[in-house]
């Protein structure tokens, strides 16, 4: 079987799908790997480390044209014809937003794997692609906060006095959530959290956080762990319970997001202009439309001087560990199904985990919450 992993074409991505300790693992499975020129050169990784593991360098039209391509983002529209017929194609894709990209996988014939829709179990974990970016974007998000903001974390006691500790407020206890207050508290401010979730407060606390808690009536998750999408006025209830907590902090961090549809504003222009002169925000779902009212893709904007960083790809800022993290993910997923004694990679779409992130097969789309998003439409 013949792997494909083109070079990254996204402006200004810095990761790779890729590295070549994985590349190792699959060449001693018996599977034949062909990279395109220069794949690693954003995490210093030079061809030759990937030749030295047994990987082929190829020219990007021949390694489109493998049995299954592997990659990170999503493809160019036009490139999804150049794809072998029949072939396998795995990346994040987001599904629920690129209904060409998807109808041309469907038109092309080829079966198209989503990572952001791997299943959310146990036996997926090792899979799990935007759990493993989150974890990476919570850990830097506190990083660009730090290197924004006029405080320091920590308290210090010196002879020229006290130095209080910086006030942190992390909105979603997620997966980034979970790591923006781990890290934090090891920095040494002093952190709340927030989330929809109550069954998340114990998590906080281990952290050494203190949990806010804003009575919002009946919450709670999704099977797969997402948080549940509140009615508008549970939404508002929420900005009056945190009103005050941003108003007492230095950093606030936004990380609420809903898979498949729009970022919920939970910071309004009211909340903003209530913080003092000098705060952070920081808005980790500015990519899918923002929790904060002003925020701005890859902009820091100052309001009445509140900062809002408003940075995208944040995974993208420690290439060489979300790289890895990826890789393994990728890894993880193609040695669930390989058969090694046919040499071959087993899609099975009546598999449930294939089953959860299969996209479009035999010239159909055939994931069931695609299939029920277009019927609604």
């Amino acid at each position: 079987m013949l792997l494909g992993i083109p070079k990254e074409t996204t402006p200004n991505e810095t990761r790779v799908p890729l590295i070549p300790a994985s590349v190792e693992r699959l060449v001693k499975k018996g599977v034949e790997v062909t990279i395109e020129s220069g794949l690693g050169s954003t995490i210093g990784m030079a061809d030759g480390d990937y030749t030295k593991v047994g990987a082929k360098i190829s020219p990007r039209a021949e390694v489109l044209k493998a049995d299954m391509v592997l990659r990170l983002r999503k493809p160019p529209l036009s490139e999804v014809p150049q794809l072998k017929k029949n072939g396998i194609h795995v990346s994040f894709l987001d599904p629920f937003n690129e209904k060409e990209l998807i109808d041309a996988f469907a038109q092309n014939n080829i079966s198209a794997i989503s990572m952001e829709m791997i299943p959310r179990t146990t036996i997926a974990q090792k899979m799990d692609a935007l759990s493993s970016q989150a974890n990476l974007a919570g850990y830097v998000t506190v990083l660009l906060a730090a290197n924004h903001s006029s405080r320091i974390f920590p308290m210090m006691m010196t002879p020229a006095g006290t130095i209080t500790p910086c006030r942190v407020f992390v909105i979603g206890a997620g997966v980034a959530g979970l790591q923006a207050i781990a890290t934090a508290k090891r920095l040494g401010a002093r952190v709340e959290a927030f989330d929809t979730r109550p069954v998340v407060e114990e998590q906080v606390q281990s952290l050494g956080a203190k949990f806010v808690k804003i009575d919002l009536g009946e919450t709670g998750q999704t099977k797969d762990g997402y948080a549940k999408e509140l009615t508008p006025g549970q939404l508002q209830k929420q900005r009056e319970g945190m009103a005050k907590v941003c108003a007492q902090s230095d950093i606030v961090i936004t990380t609420a997001q809903l898979f498949g549809r729009k970022a919920p504003i939970v910071l309004s222009k009211d909340m903003v202009a209530a913080m003092k002169p000098g705060s952070i925000i920081v808005d980790m779902a500015v990519e899918t439309g923002g929790n904060v009212e002003g925020s701005k893709l890859d902009e820091v904007v100052d309001i009445n001087g509140v900062k809002i960083l408003g940075y995208g790809n944040l995974p993208g800022r420690v290439p060489a560990a979300a790289s890895q993290m990826y890789s393994a993910n990728l890894v993880n997923f193609f040695e669930t199904f390989w058969d090694k004694d046919k040499k071959d990679f087993t899609l099975d779409p009546n598999n449930d985990l294939i089953k959860g992130c299969l996209i479009t097969h035999n010239g159909a789309i055939v994931n069931e919450s695609i299939k029920k998003l277009r019927e609604k439409k």
